[in-house]
């Protein structure tokens, strides 16, 4: 009966397990978008980018806060960075406090889009974050 139950155990993990894998999947390759005057936009999924086969796809944002020294507020700096399959770089910083929201929703699965002006300053920062990023 034990045995029994072990190869019904086995076969049962053999049959289910591409299951726990089955969903919809969409992996979005970074896309770097640059225009002449300096601005531009980019867009992609962390998922795809960290897995991708070659090694200079990625794409992210971050924020710093420094103290601002003898009473003075802290200084705020968020930024985004990516890099497509071709290398193409897109790079833009902030000290705005109105992108904070869209870098709070950040995580691992997250589908990241900025767009920047001439001088690099973000303009738009966006997150996405849905079960299809994932891998």
């Amino acid at each position: 009966m034990r045995r029994k139950l072990l190869v019904l155990a086995a076969v049962a993990s053999a049959v289910l397990s591409p299951l726990a894998l089955a969903g919809l999947t969409q992996p979005q390759p970074v896309v770097v978008s640059l225009v002449g005057d300096g601005s531009g936009s980019a867009n992609g999924n962390m998922v795809t980018a960290r897995f991708t086969a070659n090694k200079v796809e990625f794409i992210g944002c971050g924020l710093r806060v420094f103290d601002g020294g003898d009473g003075a507020p802290p200084t705020l700096f968020i930024f985004c960075q990516a890099s497509d399959a071709a290398g193409n770089l897109a790079f833009c910083s902030t000290e705005s406090t109105a992108h904070l929201d869209a870098l709070k929703g950040i995580a691992d699965g997250s589908f990241i889009t900025f767009s920047f002006n001439a001088e690099g300053v973000c303009q738009q920062i966006g997150n996405s974050t849905q079960s299809f990023y994932i891998r």
